[in-house]
């Protein structure tokens, strides 16, 4: 009886446990199997057919529903081909932002590929206004005119895409004031997502020298358009040098940290830290501790050697800027992420010294430090710089402690006027060594580069 008993348990308990997955499953869920509601074998009828309604064994018509009807996919309109091909680009230049060089190599090797093919299509395929927009962000994306050009030869433009077309052209061949009469008047919002990311770009650089303020507005909107993508971070990185021209130093703080979270690995990262050091020189950071603290909260957003080697940026261009305090501050941080010995270290020695060598009471520490640097390791640049600090350290030593041992000679005849500042105060003149003078001069044509590209 026992045994009776706990068979009967274990049928009762399988039963509820089949009767429970029955009443879980969705409808025609146990046709879909081959089986009917009731829970027989039941197979299907003869000819195969598995989606009839099953019978109970009495003849009753269950209550199982068909199986439905398979679902069409949705009727989607081929895309036309200048679509495709743009698509690929895009997707390919998202990979650059995030860092891939192999993605970078293949860029040039795809443009070539899809102009040839944009080129030999059909005159059809450019009634479409979907293709036409593509070419004009395949121009913009990188591309370059040449498309353009056959598109504006063929003399079939539609009326509705022609001012977009030719301003896109009149821009890519530095016809500025051209390019600003018809694409300006362009909404970027009115065009297709894929393009209107890169016609914010485009504009902004037409208009940041008249306007600064409205070419940041854009370069938000194409942010704002293209997130995530290359577009996002060719807009992140102009907007950072804009604000730094302005003296926005909030919104600079903002985005540069932005940047250096989202892009550090970006294969243009190393062009924008080169930049970026040059642009935190010119803002105004010196007398303030809590801007210094800022300064490092900007760089402390990337890994170690990045920050090494922006610090170490940061601090040579300050010291062609003649701004000392930054140049301290950014090479005091560059010895703490070097290691002891490496040519990184010697080189945040001698950023330092450089910059002390003219503070009072630090003349022998910085004097001994420049003639302990091994010039034999150091970048043509680098010791151009040790140069002329020697040079300047030897001026300082003339003027200061020769007069105190020996006594001065009389006046040259024809000696040159001193400066009325330096009589009344009695301020020593160091002469400017040619090496200082010559940065000076190379980082003029750095700005006066920056400034173009930023057009």
């Amino acid at each position: 009886m026992r045994g009776g008993t706990g068979l009967r348990r274990a049928w009762l308990a399988g039963g509820l446990f089949v009767a429970g997955a029955m009443l879980a499953a969705p409808a025609g869920a146990a046709d879909a199997h081959g089986s009917s509601p009731a829970g027989g074998h039941g197979s299907s009828p003869a000819g195969g057919a598995t989606n009839a309604p099953a019978s109970s064994p009495t003849g009753d018509h269950g209550s199982g529903a068909a199986a439905a009807a398979p679902i069409e996919p949705l009727p989607v309109k081929p895309r036309p081909v200048p679509v495709e091909l743009v698509r690929t680009l895009q997707l390919l230049q998202d990979r650059i932002a995030q860092g891939s060089a192999q993605a970078h190599q293949g860029q040039r090797a795809l443009l070539a590929l899809a102009e040839s093919r944009m080129l030999a299509l059909e005159p059809e395929v450019w009634t479409d206004s979907a293709a036409l927009n593509a070419a004009v962000s395949f121009a913009l994306g990188g591309g370059g005119p040449t498309v353009l050009r056959h598109l504006v030869a063929s003399g079939k433009l539609p009326e509705a895409e022609t001012p977009l077309v030719l301003g896109a052209l009149a821009y890519l061949e530095g016809r500025e004031k051209e390019a600003r009469a018809l694409l300006v008047k362009i909404d970027p919002q009115s065009v297709p997502v894929s393009l209107g990311g890169q016609l914010a770009l485009a504009q902004s650089a037409l208009v940041v020298r008249d306007d600064p303020t409205q070419s940041v507005r854009l370069l938000d909107l194409a942010r704002l358009l293209a997130p995530g993508t290359l577009v996002e971070e060719g807009a992140l990185r102009r907007e950072i040098f804009v604000l730094a021209q302005a003296n926005d130093l909030s919104k600079f703080e903002t985005l540069a940290i932005q940047y250096l979270r989202r892009f550090r690995h970006s294969v243009y990262a190393g062009n924008f830290r080169q930049r970026f050091a040059a642009a935190l020189t010119r803002l105004d950071f010196t007398g303030d501790d809590t801007r210094f603290g800022r300064l490092q909260a900007m760089l402390d957003e990337i890994e170690v050697e990045g920050r090494r080697e922006l610090y170490l940026l940061v601090a040579r261009a300050a010291l062609d800027q003649g701004k000392g305090g930054t140049a301290v501050f950014a090479a005091e941080r560059g010895v703490t992420l070097t290691e002891p010995g490496s040519v990184d270290a010697m080189r945040a020695r001698l950023y330092r010294a450089a910059a002390l060598v003219v503070v009072d009471g630090r003349f022998e520490e910085s004097i001994e430090t420049l003639r302990m640097t091994d010039r034999t390791l150091l970048e043509p640049a680098d010791r151009d710089l040790l140069d002329a600090a020697l040079s300047t350290a030897r001026g300082i030593r003339a003027n200061v402690v020769a007069p105190a041992l020996v006594p001065a000679p009389a006046p040259a005849p024809a000696q040159a006027p001193i400066p009325a500042a330096a009589e009344s105060t009695g301020a020593r003149v160091l002469p400017v060594a040619p090496a200082i003078a010559r940065a000076q001069g190379a980082l003029g044509r750095v700005d006066e580069i920056m400034r173009r590209s930023e057009r």
